[in-house]
């Protein structure tokens, strides 16, 4: 059974992005066949969803992101000390972002097989602990 773990922009595909992409997501989200995905978020990952509806005073699309961080079957990993020195390895190997070996971690932590996201950047620190899939828009066309 895949163990999934979102990082932030693959929520908020979900929740706010591009019909397309949200389409995308979803359907990954839906296997052919065997068991549906366990699928795994931290904190950090609603932290991060949260800030731009706050920011715009966007009640809705607030609620519509507090909804999905509440539903059944998606587990919430909970930051430890072990986290965050796993994400302070990765950044200082890899130089990633702080946020984004936090998350990094967080899969690795719990177990996930697989790491969505929409950066390239993390390939290098992902590399033989798990696999990463990549979601993103479409490269514009050019004229």
């Amino acid at each position: 059974m895949a163990r999934i773990y979102l990082d932030s922009c693959v929520v908020i595909y979900l929740i706010q992005g591009p019909v397309s992409l949200s389409r995308m997501v979803l359907a990954a989200l839906q296997p052919s066949q065997g068991e549906p995905p366990v699928v795994f978020v931290s904190d950090l990952t609603r932290l991060e969803c949260r800030v731009w509806p706050l920011r715009q005073r966007d009640p809705g699309l607030l609620h519509e992101f507090d909804e999905f961080f509440t539903s059944d079957g998606l587990q919430t990993i909970p930051f430890e000390p072990r986290i965050f020195d796993q994400a302070t390895e990765l950044r200082a190997t890899h130089r990633t972002k702080t946020p984004d070996a936090l998350h990094l971690s967080a899969a690795l932590f719990a177990g996930c097989t697989e790491f969505w996201t929409n950066d390239p950047r993390l390939r290098a620190a992902a590399e033989g602990k798990i696999e990463l899939r990549m979601f993103s828009l479409p490269e514009p066309l050019q004229a």
